[in-house]
């Protein structure tokens, strides 16, 4: 039998914490007599932004820590969240052949996978609490244990101490920090964190000017100043609140100043980053339907994440909501098991506002471009041979809440087409 031990990491850059988990990994191949393998993130980080070294240059420190071999996973962290590509890179590791997974934790193993079990019961793996220990050691644990069902094996988990000097956890984000503010500079404080082949190779890195790694500002400026609402709409992983304060804050010079308008949207650093990413490679919500909707097919994605079930819940919500429960008592009702007799809707008509000289304009088939006005409203642009014409949308309540629903999921794409009907002109509603 073939072992195969795998680390997934970012490595930006190697420090002796990672050194330490290669080290482990590296006891264990040579005792089963097989290789280390890394599979690294290129392109962007888990937590969806550029990288401060190359890709080049963290596979480079990975293979001189003792590594055997680098896989490169690319096209996932400027598309979904954590908890669609830690299954999907599981998936991967297992479908190679890895036998054995290293990773660092505070807590012991008894108790992860006690944290773990509940998660797993429920067969969904977003929304962990962010004070749970070692959260995402917990997450990978209960996906591993999760896909056993659809490949019936899995990875054995070893786990070490979290990387510490003087009792505190070795950080990259400081580790990057410290640099910047040297001005790409190593520091005597950093060093010490640092492998030696690691200090050799970041200099390396800063002296070809690749460090550090940033967006490219010109593009993302760009679409963020001059992008329509239905377009920012359309894009993945942005809201209607979020496209409102981005062009409340227009015109954008720096990206301090998009972080300050998406902040006040409510979002994150996390989700701020991957919005960011998506913005700035245009990645639309149609692609991550589709891309989610393919790894359903292999069994990838567990069932309460599908696509399917988040059309599903807002559906559910939107029917709880007319009876008188908030948004978050029917989302939690949903969670625990409920749900409505009939089938959520994937396509219904809405009605539209039009002016007499608009109507001569108006031909079937025409595209509609879904949006959000400055006021809150749902509406519609149409883009006719002789101009556009826009218009709010009229729904039913019940109907009006399940569209702003699905508007705010983020990644579900919405697409209308004007339908003549008896009583006059219909915007024809696709879901998905």
């Amino acid at each position: 039998m073939n072992f195969l031990i795998g680390i997934s990491a970012d490595f930006d850059p190697v420090h002796n914490g990672h050194a330490s988990l290669i080290g482990k990994a590296r006891e264990i191949a040579d005792e089963k007599g097989d290789e280390v393998v890394i599979y690294l993130n290129k392109g962007y980080s888990a937590n969806h932004a550029p990288f401060f070294v190359s890709f080049e240059g963290r596979s480079k420190m990975a293979l001189e820590a003792g590594a055997d071999r680098i896989v490169p996973i690319e096209g996932l962290h400027h598309r979904l969240t954590m908890s669609y590509t830690v299954p999907i890179r599981i998936a991967m590791m297992i479908q190679d052949g890895v036998t054995d997974y290293v990773d660092a934790a505070e807590v012991n193993p008894a108790q992860i996978k006690k944290y773990a079990a509940k998660f797993i019961r429920r067969g969904i793996f977003s929304g962990i609490p962010r004070n749970l220990p070692n959260r995402n050691v917990i997450r990978w644990y209960a996906v591993n244990e999760f896909l056993y069902q659809r490949f019936n094996r899995k990875m054995e988990f070893h786990f070490i101490p979290e990387g510490k000097v003087n009792g505190e956890k070795i950080s990259g984000r400081q580790i990057r920090s410290e640099i910047l503010e040297n001005n790409l500079r190593i520091p005597g404080s950093v060093k010490r964190l640092l492998p030696k082949s690691t200090v050799r190779i970041l200099e390396e890195e800063i002296d070809k000017g690749t460090v550090p790694g940033t967006r490219n500002m010109d593009v993302l400026l760009k679409r963020l100043n001059t992008t329509s609402r239905h377009h920012l709409l359309n894009t993945a992983h942005l809201n209607a609140e979020a496209v409102e304060h981005i062009i409340q804050g227009r015109w954008y010079q720096a990206e301090n100043q998009v972080w300050a308008s998406l902040r006040q949207a409510g979002y994150g650093p996390v989700l701020s980053r991957l919005a960011l990413s998506c913005v700035e490679e245009d990645v639309t919500r149609r692609e991550i339907y589709e891309l989610i909707q393919d790894y359903e097919k292999q069994g990838i994605i567990p069932p309460d994440q599908t696509v399917e079930r988040v059309i599903e819940r807002d559906w559910f919500v939107a029917n709880m909501v007319e009876t008188g429960l908030t948004s978050s008592e029917a989302h939690e009702k949903f969670l625990n098991g409920a749900r409505t007799k009939d089938k959520p809707l994937y396509s219904f008509d809405a009605g539209l506002h039009l002016r007499s000289f608009e109507l001569p304009k108006l031909e079937e088939g025409l595209k509609a471009y879904l949006y959000v006005d400055k006021r809150g409203v749902l509406a519609c642009e149409l883009k006719t041979k002789e101009g556009k014409v826009k218009s709010p949308l009229k729904l039913p309540g019940k109907m009006a809440t399940y569209l702003r629903l699905l508007v705010d999921s983020q990644i579900i794409p919405l697409e209308g087409e004007l339908v003549k009907r008896k009583r006059g002109w219909r915007i024809r509603l696709i879901v998905g």
